[in-house]
């Protein structure tokens, strides 16, 4: 059984924490929070997990899971998605690159939702500290590092996705506390995210005792991949190699390799060796993207591009990418696979829809080290690693560009492509590009140019192309709503 003891402390910590969250989400009431909570060990841990809970659920019916919206702000910007027969005019929006803000999509309160949970557990919980004497600081010091790794990993999300965002780190838990919060900086919030990992860091633990709970829950290795990702987006490079060399070191994950089980083990059934942090799903708490993937009026289908140039085909020797066709997609339909499929062959039915929604893999450790290094001007080294996946792959060799070690600029972009192959579908690519153009001040921006070329229709892409000029446009604006209900909020400027 999976861990399901995640879903039963959810219900009911959510239940309790229900009344946290009003701007960034609903109406509070202060009493459950400050005087029927908060009295032991236990409801630490019911909260934290409830913090968890957030990111899987929808439990004010806003409509979109928090890994569904990740998804889409991860994926339709980018090149590997095709629209299908249900995908909504929003969606047709963002991907047409003529985002609005009364665009759904751009709705960040799902995320603002989870961080005033995480919030709610650094106020609260320390207090607990003199009303339950069996409550260590230890076990305080790890609770307070998984919420504080959770509002960092969501506060990395909305800088990424929207450039300046309001920075909220104190809970909101009566009407009086309410507070319009104006933006900071991108800079600003990345500083933060870091000072939260960092003190994270040596309060989290390194197990929990089980695969399940070391998955699905932060642990000292989950840091440390964050602060890598985050390392690279700052352009950070030594450091990104430092955060990724304790995991690596660490020898307690590894690449799962190409079998015929490989599919099933990586990705149906989750918590592999691979996995670092998976946000669980299970019978009691299915995976919402099935409607996206794979019903009738399914959403999106994979981009044509996906099979016949990022993995391609080898009919002649009958050869393939382990990735591709009955992993991350049904070749024949184009149908999105990895979240769907019961194994290389089988669709799942809509009722055993569990697939984990993977935040971090092993995988992206060692193309995140890979990364750093090109930048270094360690090129060799960084190809080593880049052939380790793909040989776990068995990737194709009309995918292999054979760069020159030397060349930096080959070789980070072997990487990006690299990347694509491995984390198809999984909210990735948007995040990959972007971080791969906006380096060196926007070096390589034609890479983005050219991308779009093949997604918009003929008759926009000049148009298109001149919006993406403006490095504003890269980011999403900031939803109608919020800028109604929060007069210190300015709109994003590309869409004043």
């Amino acid at each position: 059984m999976r861990y399901t003891l995640l879903h039963t402390i959810y219900f009911f910590s959510l239940v309790l924490l229900a009344s946290c969250t009003k701007r960034l989400d609903q109406k509070p009431s202060d009493g459950i929070i400050r005087e029927d909570y908060w009295k032991t060990k236990e409801q630490v841990k019911a909260a934290v997990i409830g913090c968890y809970g957030s990111m899987l659920g929808d439990p004010t019916g806003d409509g979109t899971s928090l890994p569904e919206l990740l998804f889409l702000w991860g994926e339709l910007r980018a090149d590997m998605v095709a629209p299908s027969l249900g995908t909504t005019a929003g969606q047709f929006e963002i991907m047409n690159v003529n985002t609005t803000s009364t665009n759904s999509i751009v709705n960040w309160r799902p995320v603002y939702r989870t961080i005033n949970y995480c919030n709610t557990v650094t106020d609260f919980a320390p207090g607990v500290l003199q009303n339950d004497k069996t409550f260590t600081q230890e076990a305080l010091d790890a609770y307070v590092a998984e919420a504080k790794t959770i509002r960092a990993l969501l506060y990395f999300y909305l800088a990424r996705s929207f450039g300046d965002v309001p920075l909220k780190l104190i809970s909101t838990s009566s009407d009086e506390e309410i507070t319009n919060t104006a933006k900071s900086s991108q800079q600003e919030v990345l500083d933060q995210v870091i000072k939260d990992l960092n003190e994270a860091e040596t309060g989290a633990p390194l197990t929990y005792g089980s695969a399940a709970a070391d998955k699905g829950r932060i642990t000292r290795f989950t840091i440390n991949t964050i602060q890598a990702d985050v390392y690279l987006w700052m352009d950070k490079y030594a450091e990104a190699i430092a955060a990724c060399d304790k995991v690596i070191n660490s020898k307690r994950f590894g690449l799962i390799s190409s079998s015929a089980a490989w599919f099933t083990t990586l990705y149906r059934t989750g918590n592999s060796n691979e996995g670092i942090f998976e946000l669980q799903y299970d019978a009691q708490k299915l995976n919402t993207f099935y409607n996206l993937f794979a019903v009738p009026g399914k959403q999106f289908i994979a981009a044509n591009r996906v099979m016949d140039v990022v993995y391609t085909t080898d009919e002649v020797n009958n050869l393939k990418d382990v990735r591709a066709d009955g992993a991350s997609v049904r070749a024949t339909d184009g149908l999105i696979w990895k979240y769907v499929g019961k194994n290389s062959t089988d669709l799942t039915a809509q009722s055993d829809s569990y697939t984990h929604w993977f935040v971090y893999r092993y995988a992206d450790v060692l193309l995140m080290k890979a990364e750093a290094l090109a930048q270094l001007d360690r090129g060799a080294e960084a190809l080593v690693l880049v052939n380790n996946i793909r040989t776990r792959a068995q990737a194709l060799e009309g995918t292999n560009i054979r760069p020159d070690p030397a060349n930096k600029i080959e070789v980070s972009r072997f990487i990006l492509e690299e990347r694509a192959r491995e984390f198809m579908f999984e909210g990735k690519r948007w995040y990959d590009v972007l971080r791969y153009v906006k380096r060196n001040n926007y070096a390589q921006l034609d890479y983005l140019l050219d991308m779009v070329a093949g997604i918009v229709p003929a008759n926009t892409l000049r148009t298109t192309q001149t919006k993406l000029k403006d490095h504003n446009s890269h980011y999403f604006p900031i939803f109608e709503y919020e800028l109604q209900t929060n007069k210190n909020l300015v709109q994003n400027p590309f869409y004043k």
